[in-house]
């Protein structure tokens, strides 16, 4: 074909393209404003917005009558619905629970601060974090993540590791994420050098450490033929091997502990991957909505149907959020049900963003709004 029959034939169906969508576009307006009629009958009857059934009976009805396009037009009225939904919750949900948490959240942590919490002990990394967020506040530890939790039920903040870059989610924390619901309240991310540190000099055969920390270091750990033994925490790891001493052992740790518990490091940065991160957030039981804050998380699960994941997902992408984690949990007692916990950049205090927030909180089961906080850079 040549160019300029390519490009007239080419210009003759953009033409009719731009036709169809002039005629498209009215009509999705009549649409939309039939659907703020639909949302004032629903106010006058205290009908939900969303009915499953419903959406389910056009989608199944467009998808037929589309033939070979059923699928595309499936997807096309999904987001249509989607869109229209989000209109009327933006009409109907202005009285809703996170609107009145938004108007009414402290901006800023109370001063003085009160308790600060981590699991481990002095010397750990949860302990570094804490000092990067919160200065030179007094930080107690405890020996479990679950008692970091349960101190935050009294008052205390805590601040524990979820994500490490290379060794990647921590679960166990995720999961009391998901069961306590408390606010996270700030994130940092820090970095991880792991030293092998000992109590005297001399030859290693067996090192002890957190999980995520025996992971990071697992070529170190194969190449040297070490034997591993999981510990509660990299600096819990050092205080043991500090006061214990036992022979041919040693912890894999912070520099900081193995100074802090005058330990001998035999070698350093040990970690498989040299630029190696890991994310702490601080928890909080009362929500902290700073002005600045840049990130947000929540956590639902999802209805038994179809594409419901894709369809939460395009929600943020129509509202220009960016997504940044999603990580999925089973549910207890529950076979093969999942809580998902999300996190997005945006801000409350918008609108827009506001808006889907409560629609997703009238919409999805088990939802939970965990918080708007500010992520600082590595250390």
């Amino acid at each position: 074909m040549k160019t300029n029959d390519y490009e007239a034939r080419l210009a003759r169906e953009r033409e009719e393209i731009d036709r169809i969508d002039r005629e498209l576009l009215p009509l999705f307006i009549q649409r939309m404003r039939c659907s703020e009629r639909v949302a004032e009958l629903k106010r006058e009857a205290g009908a939900p917005v969303l009915s499953v059934q419903r959406e389910r009976e056009i989608l199944e009805r467009v998808s037929r009558e589309a033939g070979e396009f059923g699928g595309g037009a499936a997807a096309l009225y999904q987001e249509i619905m989607a869109i229209s939904r989000a209109r009327q919750h933006q009409l109907l949900d202005r009285d809703s629970p996170l609107r009145d948490l938004e108007r009414t959240a402290r901006r800023e942590l109370p001063s003085p601060l009160g308790r600060v919490v981590c699991q481990g002990v002095e010397g750990a990394y949860s302990h570094k974090a804490a000092r990067s967020l919160f200065g030179g506040v007094p930080v107690s530890f405890v020996p479990q993540f679950s008692q970091v939790f349960e101190e935050v039920e009294q008052g205390a903040l805590g601040v524990l590791p979820v994500e490490n870059s290379a060794a990647g989610s921590v679960t166990a924390v995720y999961d009391l994420i998901l069961q306590y619901r408390f606010f996270i309240a700030g994130a940092v991310d820090v970095r991880v050098e792991h030293c092998i540190a000992a109590a005297e000099a001399g030859p290693v055969a067996r090192v002890l450490s957190h999980p995520q920390a025996l992971s990071q270091c697992s070529d170190y750990i194969s190449a040297h033929g070490l034997e591993t033994e999981e510990f509660s925490n990299t600096a819990a790891a050092a205080e043991y091997v500090a006061k214990e001493r036992p022979r041919g052992t040693a912890a894999i740790c912070s520099k900081e502990a193995a100074q802090r518990w005058g330990l001998t490091v035999l070698a350093e940065g040990v970690q498989n991957v040299k630029n190696n991160t890991t994310r702490f957030v601080a928890v909080s039981k009362e929500a902290v909505l700073p002005e600045e804050a840049n990130k947000i998380s929540l956590c639902f699960s999802l209805p038994h149907t179809t594409g419901s994941l894709y369809n939460i997902l395009q929600r943020f992408a129509v509202g220009g959020l960016n997504l940044t984690k999603i990580e999925s949990r089973p549910i207890p007692g529950r076979s093969f049900e999942y809580d998902f916990y999300l996190d997005f950049t945006g801000s409350i205090h918008n609108p827009g963003t506001l808006d889907l927030i409560c629609a997703l909180q009238a919409e999805l089961p088990r939802f939970s709004f965990l918080g708007n906080y500010s992520e600082a850079a590595p250390d």
